[in-house]
């Protein structure tokens, strides 16, 4: 068994040509290097955000703290709240982020080949604020 308490996870900036805002990784115990099988723990302060991407074999994102917005090419937007999850289709275009009113604190497990990055920033002035009615996980 291998543990690592919460102090010891080294968090490292995340390649700002892929987000936008302050976002960190942190690599975790348990990512299982032989299977593909990626474990990451990923911050974001408010607002800041993936660019557009996809995922060859799908990506799930479990929500720890704080209130995440993954949005879709087709215009969903849904706000995930702590202990939620989200499974982005293998090969769906889609962006995440934290909402405006807090940071973000999520795990993304992903497999296979590495992520497709598309080169497009989600702009902040057409960044999304769900309504009140949004879909809340």
């Amino acid at each position: 068994m291998e543990t690592k308490p919460a102090d010891a996870v080294v968090w490292v900036p995340a390649p700002q040509e892929h987000f936008t805002g302050n976002v960190w990784f942190g690599a975790l115990v348990g990512t299982d290097v032989d299977s593909g099988l990626q474990i990451v723990g990923v911050r974001f302060a408010a607002r800041a955000r993936t660019h557009w991407h996809s995922h060859p074999q799908g990506q799930i994102l479990y929500v720890i703290s704080g209130s995440a917005l993954v949005g879709t090419r087709s215009g969903e937007v849904a706000r995930i709240e702590p202990g939620g999850s989200v499974y982005a289709l293998p090969g769906e275009q889609h962006w995440h982020g934290a909402a405006g009113d807090s940071d973000m604190v999520h795990l993304s497990l992903t497999r296979g080949e590495p992520t497709v990055w598309l080169g497009e920033p989600v702009p902040g002035d057409t960044y999304p604020a769900p309504a009140a009615d949004s879909p809340s996980v």
